[in-house]
């Protein structure tokens, strides 16, 4: 039968009048300086009998108002940890409300699987993902558009967290290092396509991305890497070679950037008589329509020929010459697309001449010798998307080859947890598209909630980090490439 509150056993009362708890020792009994119970005074009986009728429902139960902190939790974990793993929710909490904030961090904007596993693995009571479209220059830049978004994208993260509960001092120390970012110039001057920004008690990264994304804010315990994808190291790249009648300039491109490469080339007909010291009709570099002995040196096999001849020939001459050191300097070990860049009549000239078996059918024709590596790397990106787009072609053919098997599948219970269980060779999943709710490994039990809720997982984000760990291929496709039609969809292993 329980007691009235008013009515307290007393028990322990010593011959002094001195009150002692119960047996045992408190944690820290022994510490230096001691920390255990100390005997209870009985002029302080009256003040520590009101405390427990506060703090306390009955004889041994706990005021519904209570909160207890879990006697396990992780006290001492280090703050500047990388992951997140492991933080005791109220511990989080009561680290942002005693301050702890973290200085702005860029991360590279090409990712590496184990970078890409460290944010995906994050865990904390409050973790906020942000994607945003950026410009790089002109009006938008000039009228600090970006600026301005980033700010209102904030207030907008303040007003969701406030509904979600947090104090008003959680949310400032969460969010000061991105409203201090607001106020830095130089920050907003040099943008790319997109920018990430991945928030949470005492971490604040950000990555300037080479593409573009779809906006989007997402709050939950981990942070939100789907849109991350496109930025993934990956191993396809080309070569741009820019050639004119008095210039050639080689570049390697992936699908990220571009850069010079190093290598030296005659640049113009005139570089090439000068090495021959022969008309530019005798610079003919071995055999014709045969690639010239490594040891060969570019002009100096003479052919019959003589007099002057036509623009064309002497164009041949020279693009022969280029050939051959490139050939020599980089592309014998090669099996990569080259892309011509240059005047329209000059492409199939270089073509004749060039024994490199990789030459990409298009190119980027116009007087290209002036032009910028960004300009330059924009055109040839855009011409070179089928290359790069391959895997995406052959992955969504192979689904169409295998649809009216129990190898694929575009319904989100087949496909969540044979993510979880690693039974996905390739995922397709819908951009800017959630599906929320929970999923059990240990019962294989699948929860979708039509809505997030407080207890819901981002589940398509969720299928994406385990499809990738288990080594499998993740493509990031718009809705009317979805096979379906749907926010997901697999080529199962088995």
């Amino acid at each position: 039968m329980a007691r009235d509150k008013s009515e307290k056993t007393i028990k322990g009362k010593d011959t002094n009048g001195m009150f002692h708890p119960g047996k045992g020792k408190p944690p820290g009994i022994n510490k230096e300086g001691g920390s255990g119970l100390q005997a209870t005074p009985p002029e302080k009986l009256d003040e520590y009998l009101a405390m427990t009728d506060k703090y306390t429902d009955g004889e041994d139960g706990l005021a519904e108002d209570i909160i207890i902190r879990h006697p396990n939790r992780n006290t001492s974990k280090s703050t500047e940890n990388f992951l997140g793993k492991g933080a005791n929710k109220r511990d989080s909490q009561k680290n942002i409300e005693d301050g702890m904030q973290a200085v702005p961090e860029q991360l590279p904007g090409v990712l590496t699987n184990e970078r890409f596993s460290e944010l995906a693995n994050y865990k904390a009571e409050c973790a906020v993902s942000l994607f945003i479209p950026r410009h790089r220059g002109g009006v938008e830049v000039n009228e600090q558009f970006d600026r301005i978004g980033f700010k209102s994208i904030l207030n907008t993260v303040e007003q969701q967290l406030r509904e979600r509960g947090l104090k008003k001092e959680v949310i400032q120390n969460l969010l000061k290092p991105g409203f201090d970012l607001i106020k830095e110039e130089d920050f907003w001057k040099n943008q790319a396509e997109g920018l990430a920004v991945f928030i949470a008690n005492g971490f604040f990264k950000f990555i300037k991305m080479p593409a573009t994304p779809e906006q989007q804010i997402i709050i939950e315990s981990t942070f939100y890497v789907t849109p991350l994808i496109p930025i993934l190291t990956t191993n396809e790249y080309f070569y741009l070679l820019v050639i004119s009648k008095q210039t050639a300039k080689l570049f390697r491109a992936n699908a990220f950037g571009m850069y010079a490469v190093p290598v030296e080339v005659p640049q113009g007909i005139e570089e090439v008589k000068r090495i021959s010291g022969s008309d530019a009709s005798t610079c003919r570099s071995g055999d014709s329509g045969r690639r010239a002995q490594a040891t060969s040196i570019p002009g100096q096999t003479h052919g019959s020929g003589g007099g002057n001849p036509d623009g064309k020939d002497n164009l041949a001459t020279y693009f022969e010459t280029v050939d051959d050191i490139l050939w020599e300097k980089v592309f014998n070990k090669e099996n990569v697309p080259l892309l011509l860049a240059g005047v329209e009549y000059e492409i199939p000239i270089y073509k004749s001449v060039c024994n490199y078996h990789n030459v990409w059918d298009q190119a980027l024709t116009g007087s290209r010798e002036h032009q910028t590596i960004p300009v330059l790397y924009h055109d040839a990106k855009e011409l070179m998307k089928p290359y790069f787009e391959q895997k995406q072609i052959k992955a969504l053919e192979s689904f169409g080859n295998k649809s009216a098997t129990e190898l694929t599948s575009s319904i989100v219970s087949d496909v969540i947890p044979a993510a979880y269980y690693g039974r996905i060779a390739q995922l397709f999943v819908c951009k800017n598209c959630e599906v929320w709710g929970t999923f059990d490994e240990m019962s294989s039990e699948l929860q979708l909630h039509d809505m997030q809720m407080e207890t819901s997982e981002h589940l398509i984000d969720n299928a994406v980090v385990k499809t990738l760990a288990t080594g499998g291929e993740v493509f990031l496709l718009n809705r009317d490439q979805m096979p379906m039609g749907s926010e997901i969809a697999a080529i199962m292993r088995y």
